[in-house]
């Protein structure tokens, strides 16, 4: 699932919560809030600053398929 982070500690990610698919934004890992859209988050959030976080697989990590 894709998470983004930003300045002053900011991070978004989407999560399911009661059926509903929100944008969940904590600071310093402390709940900021629950936005049910992109212009919402904005209200918290520069979101020029946000970046995408990508986790790479590790080395002689066994591929999925």
């Amino acid at each position: 699932m894709s998470r983004w982070v930003g300045g002053q500690g900011y991070e978004v990610e989407p999560i399911r919560l009661d059926g509903r698919t929100l944008l969940r934004v904590r600071q310093y890992g402390v709940l900021v809030a629950y936005c049910r859209s992109v212009a919402e988050v904005a209200s918290y959030v520069d979101l020029d600053e946000l970046v995408e976080l990508v986790v790479m697989p590790q080395a002689g990590a066994r591929r999925q398929d």
